[in-house]
């Protein structure tokens, strides 16, 4: 069983390295394909959503922004939704207050 300490350990070090994850996959792509932000999104609270919102998709996208960060990018790629529909879900959860958002660029790139 393992300690309080290693428990905590581990904890840190998947939250450490999903941030890294996340500014190593910023850093490798093209900022068209991103829209070049570069930014990071984690969910605060859980959104109050229109009715045409609430879809699967957007429910796993929300559920794993609420355990932890994600960008722009790894919505699209592991989730069924259209550009555009992540870029109108965001800014309604930035503008819901739902969300911290954290500019990527201000990390430095973690060199594999």
């Amino acid at each position: 069983m393992p300690s309080v300490y290693d428990s905590l350990y581990n904890w840190a070090k998947r939250t450490t390295t999903s941030f890294a994850d996340l500014r190593v996959a910023a850093a490798a792509q093209q900022p068209e394909t991103d829209g070049g932000d570069g930014l990071i999104y984690r969910l605060r609270h859980w959104p109050d959503l229109p009715r045409l919102s609430r879809t699967a998709d957007v429910f796993r996208a929300l559920s794993v922004m609420s355990h932890r960060p994600v960008n722009r990018r790894w919505i699209l790629a592991n989730s069924k939704l259209q550009a555009r529909q992540v870029d109108r879900l965001l800014q309604q959860l930035v503008d819901e207050g739902a969300v911290d958002v954290v500019d990527g660029s201000k990390f430095p790139a973690h060199s594999a």
